[in-house]
C-alpha cells in the first residue's frame, strides 16, 4: 500500500444487510485490477478472527466497535499506518450517486496518499 500509493478501502458490513449487498454490487467492480486501493471487508457481526493495523489479533466485530463503527454499510478508507483519510460514506441515501460518493473519497484517499490518477 505505501509504496503504490494505494489506501485501503473497508465495507463495514453486517448479514441479512441488503444495503450492504447494494454496497458490494458498487465495489466489487471497483475493486478488479487492484490498481487503485486494496478492497477488505469487516463483518460487524461476526467473532471472524481478524488482524488489526497495529498486528494484534482480534475479531471483526471488536475492530469495527473500537473503530467507532455502529451503521451498516459504512465504507471508510485507511493510509497504509491505519490512520483515516477523509469521511466515512455510511448508508446508502441515493442509490443513483453511491458509486459517485465512492469514486469521490477513493480520489481523495489516493490525492491523500500522494498517489497520481
Amino acid at each position: 500500500m505505501r509504496s503504490k500509493r494505494m489506501p485501503m478501502v473497508v465495507l463495514y458490513s453486517q448479514a441479512d444487510c441488503s444495503y450492504c449487498n447494494t454496497a458490494r454490487h458498487y465495489l466489487v467492480p471497483m475493486s478488479a485490477g487492484g490498481r487503485r486501493a486494496l478492497f477488505r471487508q469487516i463483518d460487524m457481526d461476526t467473532d471472524a478472527p481478524l488482524v488489526d493495523f497495529a498486528g494484534q489479533a482480534s475479531t471483526h466485530r471488536k475492530v469495527a466497535a473500537a473503530q467507532g463503527v455502529r451503521f451498516a454499510p459504512t465504507v471508510r478508507f485507511f493510509d497504509a499506518d491505519g490512520r483515516v483519510l477523509g469521511d466515512d460514506v455510511v448508508g446508502i441515501g441515493v442509490e443513483d450517486f453511491y458509486a459517485q460518493y465512492i469514486d469521490n473519497a477513493l480520489d481523495l484517499a489516493r490525492r491523500s496518499m500522494g498517489a497520481a490518477d
